[in-house]
């Protein structure tokens, strides 16, 4: 039996809570997947392995969301205060989508494609606790 986790939603979520990008990589290919699977989809092996991902990327796709879910509302976003949320083509190959801070949401045409990201994690209350948030952020230049 192995002594690393289980590739679950739970273990992934795990990961966030202590600000670590975890994905998994099938031994056969060496093919990353963020968020982890269990079973690599082009070799159909099991034989996979956690790997820390880097969190370095770059933008492929956005938008500006002005009217969010209950969450984004809590945490302070609306019509007059939209947020930012993309698709990111991390350095190791995997797409991920993740909220895209320090960015003018209220300004769009000013975010390029193309743009140089890194990971961050937000941290929310979540019930009694609190819970982290993948997000990315420009590279500071």
């Amino acid at each position: 039996m192995s002594d690393q986790p289980a590739f679950t939603n739970h273990a992934y979520q795990a990961f966030l809570d202590e600000k670590k990008l975890m994905g998994s990589r099938c031994i056969e290919t060496g093919e990353v997947f963020v968020p982890p699977r269990a079973m690599c989809p082009n070799t159909y092996s099991t034989n996979m392995e956690w790997v820390k991902v880097s969190g370095a990327g770059e933008l492929v796709a956005f938008t500006a969301i002005h009217i969010g879910p209950t969450a984004m509302v809590e945490a302070g976003y609306d019509r007059f205060n939209p947020y930012c949320t993309g698709v990111v083509q991390l350095v190791e190959g995997p797409l991920i989508s993740g909220q895209i801070l320090d960015v003018d949401a209220k300004n769009p045409e000013s975010i390029a494609i193309g743009t140089p990201l890194e990971v961050t994690f937000i941290e929310r209350t979540q019930g009694e606790g609190t819970r982290n948030y993948l997000a990315f952020r420009p590279l500071a230049k």
